[in-house]
């Protein structure tokens, strides 16, 4: 049956019920102000936990899942700080499968190609629907109309708004520990598979049903600092190995060699030293792509030569912070998630290496977060448009391919950067609408292309202080841009061929819906 659909304020067709519940569509950029109150986790007693704190359980996950009361159409959720590498998801829905256990929710902060077996539970009946990033396997499979439920696209800091709003109920969370103890408290900083920070499983402990911390490095009482807090903590199951760290480093997390893209790199950050952005005491963020790599690396050695120190920087983490902070140029890294193996050694050893949660850094219904804080951030896009609108989650085809991440939140920094090629294997990435709109052109500032910079016209004053300060940079319209990719790469990209069914949904950062992802024909 076809969903009944409505168009939302940015003039995009989204359906008014999504896996069963009503929705809100979009209604503009701060214009659906919450009210009522965040929900609770369930009251539980003291008397029901062993009095010398030893949570751990000696017959497996599976018993463990079994104790939790795990039964059909629950939610699980899990994170993914392990990344590439992570193994505990898919073994969380391989025992539910020997369960029995039938139309799941898998709840993930984020899933990457190395949970494709979630394409064998979702064909089994097991699993229902992902409300979570559908990178690689899982997103080429949601496209071609496979799974049953709708997908459901949320930001980092959307992800937290909806446990603590009460819009998902978590009812058995599963925590990937690199290090914990008997009672529960645990970290990412140490042991075999560390992995840095824990944030993006803190609301899934603070309000799931049951939660079950799963760790390959058991710890003396007490586990510190504790990321996880045990107070959160029903049951503590030790297996044989987590993850894979190695595999927390993947190919987006590599700086490019690319002589277009390093141009890219250098334009950013001479764009942001150019229009005085770079001054003592400020604050950015950049992405783990390899163009935000490559201007990280620039950036540094123009804090360098001009005698400028950092604030703060927010990552996810790589070396290229790291030696920021090391060399003196930052006063300290505020790490969302750790994205390679430096970042990894730094957070446990270095005290000025500081892990921050979804919450601290994007929620939407807090009182304020570190996003607005951050003076400049520089992110990717798989397409813009000339109007400024942005995608990230799907190609140009309408693949679904990518999830969200934090990029919506870093939208509200004081000067979004979309540091992007203008085109992609001879297809254009400056388009005239974008195929799935994920961030609206409000909040985006410059597009820098190794063709030009286009401000966005609402930021009159960045382009005032480039004038002042007689800057040499190329600064164009998206429109030009456009125009000279399509003459090179023979004309616009080819329309997607896609059908009149939902396969997944875009929510904004406030949980209204912002766009409707296709299925692909």
């Amino acid at each position: 049956m076809k969903a009944s659909m409505v168009e939302n304020a940015a003039g995009r067709s989204v359906p008014l019920e999504v896996n069963g519940r009503e929705q809100l569509p979009f209604a503009g950029v701060g214009q659906l102000p919450p009210s009522g109150r965040h929900v609770s986790a369930p009251i539980r007693s003291r008397d029901a936990y062993p009095n010398d704190g030893n949570k751990v359980v000696h017959d497996g996950l599976r018993a463990a899942l079994e104790r939790a009361g795990l039964r059909d159409g629950m939610t699980l959720s899990t994170h993914h700080h392990l990344r590439n590498g992570d193994f505990v998801a898919n073994m969380v829905l391989e025992a539910a499968a020997s369960l029995g256990v039938k139309d799941l929710m898998w709840f993930p902060s984020a899933s990457f190609p190395c949970h494709e077996p979630m394409i064998q539970h979702m064909e089994s009946g097991v699993l229902h629907h992902i409300e979570g990033s559908m990178n690689g396997p899982l997103g080429d499979y949601a496209s071609r109309g496979k799974m049953r439920g709708l997908g459901v696209l949320r930001s980092h800091g959307g992800r937290w708004q909806a446990i603590q709003d009460g819009e998902v109920h978590v009812d058995i969370a599963v925590i990937a520990a690199p290090a914990a103890d008997a009672f529960g408290n645990a970290n990412g900083a140490r042991g075999p598979s560390a992995c840095g920070s824990l944030g993006f499983a803190l609301a899934d402990s603070m309000w799931a049903d049951h939660v079950i911390v799963v760790t390959d490095n058991l710890e003396p009482f007490p586990c510190v600092p504790w990321q996880i807090q045990g107070n959160h903590v029903d049951q503590v199951v030790v297996v044989e190995r987590i993850g894979d760290p190695s595999k927390i480093v993947s190919g987006t997390t590599q700086i490019t060699r690319s002589p277009d893209r390093l141009l890219i790199a250098e334009y950013t950050a001479r764009f942001i030293q150019d229009a005085g952005i770079m001054r003592e005491g400020f604050s950015f963020q950049a992405g783990a792509g390899g163009i935000a790599l490559a201007f990280v690396a620039s950036l540094k050695e123009m804090m360098k030569d001009a005698g400028v120190k950092a604030r703060f920087v927010r990552g996810g983490s790589t070396r290229y912070l790291v030696e920021l902070l090391e060399n003196g140029l930052t006063d300290f890294i505020l790490d969302g998630q750790t994205f390679d193996l430096d970042g990894v050694r730094s957070i446990h050893e270095n005290p000025r290496h500081v892990a921050t949660s979804p919450f601290t850094s994007y929620n939407d219904h807090g009182k304020g977060n570190f996003a607005s804080l951050v003076d400049a951030v520089v992110l990717g896009a798989t397409e813009v448009d000339v109007h400024f609108n942005a995608n990230v989650v799907t190609h140009s085809d309408g693949r679904l391919l990518h999830g969200i991440g934090g990029w919506q939140n870093c939208l509200y920094s004081g000067c979004t950067i979309l540091a992007v090629p203008s085109f992609r294997d001879r297809i254009p990435v400056i388009v005239d609408s974008v195929t799935t709109l994920v961030g609206p052109s409000e909040l985006i500032d410059v597009v820098v292309t190794e063709r030009g910079i286009a401000v966005n016209p609402r930021r009159k004053d960045l382009v005032d202080a480039l004038s002042r300060n007689k800057s040499k940079l190329p600064l164009r319209t998206l429109d030009e841009i456009r125009r000279d990719v399509e003459r090179l790469c023979g004309g616009k990209p080819a329309l997607p061929k896609l059908g009149d069914r939902p396969i997944a949904v875009v929510k904004w950062v406030d949980g209204s819906l912002l766009d409707t992802v296709w299925q692909v024909l």
